[in-house]
């Protein structure tokens, strides 16, 4: 049985939630396994995924109040509304170290990668930061998450960096896929062009292997 990578990337159309169900029960997984749970996205999506929690039998007031869930649309991360790549490294890695100081066996994040990179969305510094947070989870053994694409609200281009910079494409709570294009960072250079064909049917929800 293969290991789960737990740097995932999860690539979906239409609305936001349609996907949420599979990531609130994956979400309550984790916080069964002792996990600090994060979640990013916008406040709709916030709304929805507390209602999907409580669905999922989460008592969301009580993990809250406990610190294992977080549900935020906070955008703090942002400089002066830029995404700062390093400012937003740094404070991944200090959640990580602190929910392992505040007793949880580590961090599981999920979010959104157009609320994450703000109205900016300057999407030039993505493959940059996909590739320093895969650095960032081999330095890290206690941290693993989901980034979210929205193929709705993001340039083709990132999809091909997001196919290349995670090991596994996460597809619903039970199926995972790996990536054929992914590139180790540590050993430079990129993998070439993905055709939009193989990407449907890497994507495609309800056929193939997963792990």
């Amino acid at each position: 049985m293969r290991t789960i990578p737990r740097h995932q990337c999860m690539i979906y159309q239409g609305s936001a939630a349609t996907t949420l169900p599979g990531l609130a029960a994956t979400l309550a997984e984790k916080l069964m396994a002792k996990k600090r749970c994060l979640f990013l996205n916008s406040p709709p999506v916030i709304g929805w995924m507390q209602k999907c929690l409580a669905g999922a039998g989460v008592d969301v007031p009580g993990e809250t109040a406990k610190g294992a869930l977080v549900l935020s649309s906070d955008q703090g991360h942002l400089s002066g509304g830029r995404f700062d790549t390093d400012r937003m490294l740094s404070l991944l890695g200090e959640m990580v170290d602190t929910a392992r100081a505040d007793g949880f066996a580590g961090l599981w994040a999920a979010g959104d990668m157009t609320w994450e990179f703000g109205a900016e969305r300057d999407f030039d510094k993505l493959l940059d930061y996909e590739q320093k947070l895969e650095r960032l989870f081999a330095r890290k053994p206690g941290v693993e998450g989901i980034c979210l694409y929205h193929v709705d609200t993001v340039p083709a281009g990132a999809i091909q960096s997001a196919l290349q910079t995670h090991r596994a494409v996460y597809i619903n709570e039970t199926l995972s896929r790996v990536s054929p294009w992914y590139v180790d960072p540590f050993c430079g250079g990129l993998a070439p062009d993905i055709p939009d064909a193989e990407v449907g049917r890497m994507l495609a929800r309800d056929s193939g292997a997963g792990i």
